[in-house]
């Protein structure tokens, strides 16, 4: 997909990503200096594990930069009061928005009675707290009739945002090796397509330069989640600047 749209400024793309601190190897001091960097920038989000919560409350006070704290994550095999607690505890410890990994293995095996449960629950818990809930597909594990069935779901329930993936989605290849895709264009057209109006689009995994972002911005994603968010930023900067 060929970007042909003026770069918007570094603030506006700024307001529309998730800085994501869920690496599982970052240190205290790490996710600290993520999180003034997400403030600095003046982030729509700084997404963090559960347990960094109370800290990126704290560094975020003041701000517009909302907490968003991750549920299920990142495989999505929890049991639904479980899903449905480490939300809650998110949310009582300061976060507003809640990133939950749907039961992929569910999906796959047809039984949305189960997926739609699971779903209802936690986007009440979200929504009766006044957080909001963003509902994680991991797309490389599914199929085009998967996605459609979560959108159909995310828009009948009024989920917030239907998002893309983890990040750490790691499909076996037939080669034995792992790897992923994450949000590609054929995923984010097909999300937008059926969506509801209501239910926005996040596209994560894999979004690591300015193109990338303004590709899923075009296929009509308001929200971008990307660990890259510093270089992005600094390359709409010099573009801008010719």
């Amino acid at each position: 997909m060929t970007i042909t749209t003026s770069t918007p400024s570094a603030a506006e793309l700024a307001s529309s990503i998730d800085h994501s601190l869920l690496q599982p190897t970052l240190t205290d001091d790490e996710i600290h200096k993520g999180l003034a960097l997400a403030r600095r920038l003046g982030c729509a989000a700084a997404c963090v594990k559960p347990y960094s919560v109370p800290m990126a409350r704290d560094v975020l006070v003041g701000s517009a930069v909302r907490v968003c704290a991750v549920a299920g994550f990142p495989h999505g095999n929890g049991q639904i009061e479980l899903k449905v607690a480490e939300s809650v505890r998110a949310i009582d410890d300061g976060a507003t928005e809640i990133d939950v990994v749907v039961n992929v293995g569910k999906v796959l095996g047809g039984d949305f009675g189960y997926v739609t449960d699971e779903v209802r629950a936690v986007n009440a818990a979200c929504v009766t707290r006044g957080a909001i809930l963003k509902l994680i597909f991991e797309t490389d594990f599914l199929e085009d009739r998967h996605i459609i069935r979560l959108c159909e779901l995310c828009t009948e329930l009024c989920v917030a945002f239907a998002k893309t993936s983890t990040g750490y989605g790691f499909a076996r290849l037939p080669s034995g090796d792992y790897n992923y895709r994450g949000a590609t264009e054929a995923h984010l057209a097909l999300m937008r397509r059926h969506c509801g109006p209501a239910v926005q689009i996040k596209a994560a995994g894999g979004v690591r330069t300015l193109d990338d972002v303004l590709r899923a911005r075009a296929l009509g994603a308001t929200r971008i989640g990307s660990s890259s968010t510093e270089s992005i930023l600094a390359e709409a900067e010099r573009r801008r600047a010719g």
